[in-house]
């Protein structure tokens, strides 16, 4: 039985990754179906399921947003996640672009 759990446990999705971050403000649907809000606090990520709970931290700055990740992507090589304007703007990321994050799934 433990050694079941062990293995599931390892086929799940980190706890924590860290890596890059960009954001998108343009689109209509989301790949969950919903319309996009650019000014929302949702995110796309390649395989956390839809409406998983994530803290985004600027790892330069520190500022951290919570928010859904309710899309698929980043689609460009060694980004982790890309943020709607909105929680771009949140964490301080609007400006650059694209920074450095620690993502932390809180479920």
């Amino acid at each position: 039985m433990i050694l079941s759990s062990v293995l599931a446990s390892s086929l799940t999705a980190p706890a924590a990754q860290l890596g890059k971050a960009s954001y998108y403000r343009s689109g209509k649907v989301t790949a969950n179906g919903e319309k996009f809000n650019p000014q929302g606090l949702t995110a796309a990520h390649r395989t956390l399921p839809f409406g998983t709970k994530v803290r985004v931290i600027n790892v330069r700055t520190g500022k951290a947003v919570v928010l859904r990740i309710n899309d698929r992507g980043p689609f460009i090589r060694g980004r982790i996640i890309d943020l709607a304007f909105g929680a771009a703007r949140a964490v301080g990321l609007h400006r650059l672009g694209v920074a450095k994050v620690r993502l932390e799934i809180l479920k």
